[in-house]
């Protein structure tokens, strides 16, 4: 059994990693955005409660507080979706990888796996619409 492939076989194993790559570098900044709103979400959480009981001018903001909780819970829902994707597409290249050097089959494997990072990342996509309907359509009562 010859473990190094020839330059034919190194070339065709490149070029079927491209698509997982790009997308891997599409979820990479894809889960960049959805911590920085997460991030932004949980800062606003602890703005507000850090209001005091006496601030009676800003105590009404305290009303925006379920709202702001479930954006942090579909943001977060959103982001492991996102990661489990990536994990998926981490893994598909290392399946490629891996059965081009053993010479095995690995079609049926690497279809599976990227119908299930195109469908984590979807699912991922849907809860993030969520918090993005949520963050328009119900503004911050700010100051």
């Amino acid at each position: 059994m010859d473990f190094m492939p020839n330059t034919e076989e190194l070339s065709k194993i490149f070029s079927e990693a491209t698509a997982p790559a790009f997308l891997l570098g599409a979820v990479a900044g894809y889960v960049s955005i959805l911590l920085g709103r997460i991030a932004f979400v949980l800062e606003r959480v602890r703005t507000i409660h850090d209001i005091s009981e006496e601030d009676t001018e800003r105590i009404r903001l305290r009303s925006d507080l379920p709202r702001l909780k479930r954006r942090a819970d579909l943001l977060s829902r959103s982001t492991y979706l996102a990661l489990c994707a990536g994990i998926c597409t981490t893994s598909l290249l290392a399946v490629n990888f891996i059965s081009a050097f053993l010479g095995l089959q690995h079609a049926p494997g690497a279809a599976l796996l990227f119908l299930l990072a195109v469908v984590l990342l979807g699912s991922s996509l849907f809860r993030f619409a969520q918090e993005v309907r949520i963050g328009l359509s119900e503004f911050d009562h700010y100051r």
